[in-house]
């Protein structure tokens, strides 16, 4: 099943996504608008409410029941991606310009608390105490994981068990805490509950991954940003970890300076070598894999169907996507 056969399942309750997103921008103060407009029509694969929307339908919840959680999640996702480009002055974002760069520093920040904020508009229309409870645990987790970042910026030390920490908290979370509220919306047994929620757990840990493998590897056009970002910023991801992890000393201190200075392009040309020679981007493939592979694994207790089948192509198609 490919990405695009996935999406033909839900793509009628997609459509009632984007136009619900779009109608939570009808703030009386005409910048909230623009710069929400502006966010939303750069697209975005919306893999989150694709998960919330599948996740309904393999489990039998009524969809419309899903379409705020669904409208919810990509809403949280879009503030946090606004306060992510200003902190780390990103220039792309899917391809186009980040909004800081077209509004500023102060309306990108702003209207990133509104979008927060018209979130938890949603949740509490639902009127269920136990989604508020895991979605306002999940905000709090992933700004906490987005200080950890900016606090593990420029430390080459970073082990791959803090690595996955960091992950987990700033984008894993988001994937486990969509997938939750769609099994309690649905009043999902205990075992119900924990399949959906370790497979939005390891399937957003699969595509931080794989992310973190695309910065090195994919053209800019192609993943919307700019190549060797991570390094630029100083980011200890992944593959800089199992390289630093088997490199000769003075291997090992050409990456410590890498992330301690980040300075140009000959760093990322140098560092991909150093990847090459000890087989560090296929480690990374094969641990977004394994990842992926726990996320199918943890529905194997829900009913087959062709949503469930969706889900699994899903996993498979997050851990060797090249965009």
């Amino acid at each position: 099943m490919t990405l695009s056969e996935i999406y033909d399942l839900i793509k009628n309750e997609l459509s009632l996504v984007d136009k619900k997103i779009l109608e939570q921008f009808t703030s009386k103060v005409l910048l909230v608008n623009q710069v929400g407009h502006y966010i939303v029509n750069n697209g975005g694969k919306k893999i989150r409410p694709v998960i919330a929307l599948l996740c309904s339908k393999a489990i039998g919840l009524n969809t419309f029941k899903a379409l705020d959680v669904a409208v919810f999640i990509e809403l949280i996702h879009t503030a946090t991606l606004l306060h992510d480009d200003v902190v780390d002055e990103s220039v792309l974002r899917r391809g186009e310009q980040t909004a800081h760069k077209t509004f500023g520093n102060a309306a990108s920040i702003l209207v990133g608390d509104y979008i927060y904020t018209r979130s938890f508009q949603i949740m509490a229309n639902l009127d269920s105490l136990p989604i508020i409870k895991i979605m306002s645990d999940a905000t709090n987790i992933i700004a906490e994981g987005e200080v950890l970042q900016l606090m593990n910026c420029n430390n080459p030390e970073i082990t791959e068990s803090e690595y996955i920490d960091v992950i987990y908290f700033k984008t894993a979370r988001l994937f486990e805490a969509t997938t939750s509220s769609i099994g309690i919306l649905n009043k999902s047994n205990n075992i119900e509950l924990e399949a959906l929620r370790d497979y939005g757990k390891y399937i957003g840990t699969t595509f931080q991954i794989i992310d973190d493998y695309l910065d090195y590897v994919a053209s800019d056009e192609r993943i919307g940003k700019r190549i060797g970002d991570d390094l630029n910023e100083g980011k200890t991801t992944l593959p800089v970890i199992h390289a630093r992890s088997h490199a000769s000393p003075e291997e090992k201190e050409f990456i410590d300076q890498a992330i301690l200075k980040p300075s140009s392009n000959t760093n990322l040309t140098k560092m991909i070598q150093i990847f090459e020679k000890y087989n560090s981007l296929e480690y990374v493939k094969e641990r977004a894999k394994n990842e992926s592979q726990k996320a199918i694994q943890a529905i194997s207790i829900i009913q087959d169907s062709v949503y469930k089948d969706a889900l699994i192509n899903l996993a498979k198609l997050a851990s060797s996507r090249e965009y």
